[in-house]
């Protein structure tokens, strides 16, 4: 069995909380459209968004690997980091008065992970 899939419907979910989270810190400060000028809402924006950006593409990078090279333990390890990058990121982005330290490590984890899910895949194509 595939092992992606499983953490796709796992950032699926988060996601989702992230949307929820997004929604109620629009309708608590009144905001439609933006942030307004509310720093909290437009923390939670940027993790929603941010989320959005790196998510999808390196967990397609993911599967492509685990088609090409199914090695569950790898495939579990990109994923799990992935998972931790990307809540890294989302505590160090979320907080007002934001310790830099989380974010970094977020994002480095999760720009790891890419890197190596494609890098991964240029090296089972050079192999053959």
């Amino acid at each position: 069995m595939l092992i992606t899939p499983l953490y796709a419907a796992i950032f699926a979910i988060v996601l989702f909380v992230l949307s929820v989270r997004t929604l109620r810190l629009r309708r608590r400060f009144k905001v439609a459209i933006g942030p307004g000028e509310q720093p909290e809402l437009q923390r939670a924006m940027r993790v929603h968004a941010n989320f959005c950006e790196y998510v999808p593409i390196t967990i397609l990078l993911i599967f492509f690997l685990e088609t090409l090279a199914p090695v569950g333990w790898w495939i579990h390890s990109l994923c799990a980091a992935l998972l931790l990058g990307r809540a890294l990121h989302a505590w160090g982005v979320s907080q007002v008065n934001e310790n830099l330290v989380f974010r970094v490590a977020g994002m480095a984890t999760t720009f790891t992970v890419m890197l190596s899910a494609a890098f991964g895949i240029l090296a089972m194509y050079a192999l053959g």
